[in-house]
């Protein structure tokens, strides 16, 4: 795409910011002032079924504000970053189409990042591999996976712990699938979204205040009937807690609960230990976020902040 036509095109808006910060609130005063299409960038909200414990916004407000990018798939079923990229560019270029702002809004990071810095060529999941890994883990210990990573890429390995299954399976299994290490294969990136973007991250000027929003939410799921809204999924015998959909915060800590491993009220404790532990990372990532616009939650000059940057404001 030429610089000329880089340069007409409707910027995209991104709502970063930690859990219960305030994002989606933003996100529907944006578009009450702006012809926008709201693209939710979620790893939980792409699940069908799962609205209370996810932050799902209400089917009201749905309905007033749609949202694209949410209710996407089962539980039962696995949505990648690589496929948000390619469903976000596409809600993307269908806004500007119709000259509406793509306005990003939500916490997931990675999905963020390999939008607006570019995805590496990594291989698809291969179960056979993983199953030989997992396999040599059980009988040999994941010390020796973790040896057999160092040799095929040392980087990955000083980088990853020895007690990190998830990531040494991933890794090692990228390099037995594509010959090629993790490593070589992240200095490629893939193309990013075209066109101006705009990035604004809304949190808390307090981490104490942060901490009672999260904890006042999850309470208020509770209330609402989050346990009976994971009671329903643990009745389906496709859905076990190694799913990514039941790792979700919040989720797993209901599923551990009803499976009688402690009781509500150490429930309530992990799953809002959980969520504050979200935001900080969702945080640690944002503190090294280049070209960001940092807002404070219920500032009344929040939306005036995003205005001023558009290129319409003036006109």
């Amino acid at each position: 795409m030429s610089d000329t036509n880089q340069a007409t095109l409707l910027p995209v808006i991104c709502i970063m910011g930690p859990t219960a910060s305030g994002k989606t609130s933003l996100a529907m005063q944006l578009a009450d002032k702006l012809p926008c299409d709201l693209i939710s960038v979620d790893s939980a909200l792409v699940y069908k079924g799962m609205d209370i414990g996810s932050a799902k916004p209400t089917s009201e407000e749905l309905q007033q504000y749609p949202h694209q990018l949410i209710d996407l798939i089962d539980p039962s079923d696995s949505y990648s970053a690589a496929d948000f990229c390619r469903d976000a560019k596409l809600a993307i270029d269908a806004a500007r189409q119709r000259q509406r702002y793509p306005v990003l809004v939500g916490g997931t990071m990675m999905y963020f990042k390999s939008l607006l810095q570019g995805l590496s060529p990594l291989p698809p999941a291969d179960p056979q591999v993983r199953s030989d890994i997992e396999k040599l883990a059980l009988e040999q210990g994941w010390e020796e996976v973790h040896q057999q990573l160092a040799k095929v890429d040392p980087v990955s390995a000083q980088r990853i712990h020895r007690n990190d299954p998830q990531r040494l399976t991933r890794a090692l299994e990228v390099y037995r699938v594509s010959g090629k290490s993790l490593t070589e294969l992240t200095e490629t990136k893939g193309e990013t979204v075209s066109g101006p973007v705009l990035q604004f991250a809304i949190s808390t000027e307090q981490r104490a205040t942060l901490h009672q929003r999260i904890e006042l939410r999850y309470r208020q799921m509770l209330d609402q009937g989050f346990e009976e809204e994971v009671k329903l999924l643990k009745q389906r015998p496709d859905l076990h807690p190694d799913l990514p959909s039941i790792r979700c915060v919040g989720y797993r800590q209901m599923w551990e609960y009803l499976d009688g491993r402690y009781d509500y009220d150490e429930m309530v404790f992990r799953g809002i230990c959980a969520t504050r532990q979200l935001a900080k990372r969702q945080l640690t990532w944002l503190r090294s976020w280049p070209d960001l616009t940092w807002l404070q939650t219920d500032d009344a000059d929040n939306l005036q902040q995003i205005l001023a940057q558009l290129p319409t404001a003036s006109s």
